[in-house]
């Protein structure tokens, strides 16, 4: 299986299963004499963790963090940097029906069809559980872009359910189990989610990714754009169906005054925009705005309710999934979005400064 690292200057390989002994990442392309322990990385892991709820899997998994390379006495060395997760809550047994079966909506039959011979386990490769070193990942991105940078992610839909804008409010987003930013909203979905696990089903969910502190200038014409690279990111997150960037699909039903940012010059003497539909690019490259990145979760292809499929034999059977899954797989797909936001970032940032190494972090005009 090949295709399992991103990015160009800070590279990340992800390895490991959702039944294996454990997994991890390599991030190769880290700067040297950042300051980096398992402290600075298990508390955004802590956030990812599962069993936290009635609302997650009961998976009991600590994902506790362990770096096997790439610092020494508390700094990074400039050298790759390996991290390891270990697996210690697997209960294979619970897959054994689908040995030969494929669930519908999952990706078992695409594995079977490309390879010929998959892991059931848990579904692998193809497994939510696989994103927990994305998230360790993220954990050693944000230390390359600095405290200058920050990157908070929400829930803002959960099944046909939104939540209303008026009252959103970041503090409430650690709250409440769901990261949801409207008080409000979050006490309906438990009802909602509830009664979705009861009946052995699942449901989708939004996410809202937002970055600030980004300086101008991230992302490059025309195939490096920041934008592209974002959207790439997190449509390779497992279970994800759609991205958009600022407005996204309703930038479609603006008019063309609606959809323009317009722009006036700040007393400090930089750009200030009056709006960010654009979700804080332009023309693939950072404004120096707030980056808005949103994105769909599909509903958890592991359900209680049985459904029709075939087996690799080319029988007609049906698929019901045992085991313990999240009936929503978006509430810790939060973390998941932050971390490949702030991945794809520090990417971008290292790219810009070898491009383009005097360049200004906010949004100033050169002077003649």
């Amino acid at each position: 299986m090949s295709h399992n690292t991103f990015g160009y200057l800070l590279r990340v390989t992800t390895w490991g299963e959702s039944h294996g002994p454990a997994l991890g990442c390599v991030i190769d392309g880290c700067p040297p004499r950042l300051a980096l322990t398992e402290a600075d990385i298990q508390p955004w892991l802590d956030r990812r963790r599962p069993g936290q709820s009635r609302f997650t899997t009961q998976r009991a998994e600590p994902d506790t963090v362990r770096i096997l390379s790439g610092t020494h006495d508390g700094l990074t060395t400039g050298t790759p940097i390996a991290l390891m997760i270990e697996n210690v809550d697997q209960r294979s047994r619970d897959y054994g029906d689908l040995a030969d079966r494929f669930r519908p909506g999952h990706a078992d039959l695409t594995y079977e069809l490309k390879y010929g011979h998959r892991d059931h386990r848990g579904g692998g490769r193809a497994s939510a559980r696989e994103t927990a070193a994305r998230v360790a990942a993220g954990a050693v991105a944000r230390r390359v872009l600095g405290a200058g940078v920050t990157i908070r992610g929400a829930l803002v839909q959960m099944g046909p359910h939104r939540i209303d804008r008026a009252r959103w409010d970041w503090d409430a987003v650690a709250r409440n189990p769901f990261f949801c930013p409207d008080a409000a909203a979050a006490e309906e979905w438990e009802g909602y989610l509830a009664e979705v696990r009861k009946r052995g089903s699942s449901c989708g969910a939004v996410i809202e990714v937002v970055a600030e502190g980004v300086p101008p200038g991230l992302g490059a014409p025309v195939y490096g754009k920041l934008d592209a690279d974002l959207a790439g990111a997190l449509m390779g997150i497992n279970a994800v169906k759609g991205v958009e960037i600022g407005d996204g699909f309703a930038a479609a039903a603006l008019t063309g005054e609606d959809n323009a940012d317009e722009l006036r010059m700040a007393p400090d003497g930089t750009v200030a925009f009056l709006a960010n539909h654009a979700g804080g690019i332009l023309g693939g490259i950072a404004t120096g705005q707030p980056v808005v990145a949103r994105f769909a979760v599909k509903p958890t292809s592991s359900i209680l309710i049985p459904r029709r499929s075939v087996d690799r034999f080319g029988r007609e059977v049906e698929v019901a999934t045992r085991g313990r899954h999240d009936p929503c797989v978006g509430i810790r797909a939060v973390p998941v979005g932050e971390a490949m936001v702030a991945c794809v970032l520090a990417d971008h940032l290292l790219r810009h400064r070898a491009q383009v190494p005097d360049a200004p972090d906010v949004a100033r005009l050169p002077r003649n």
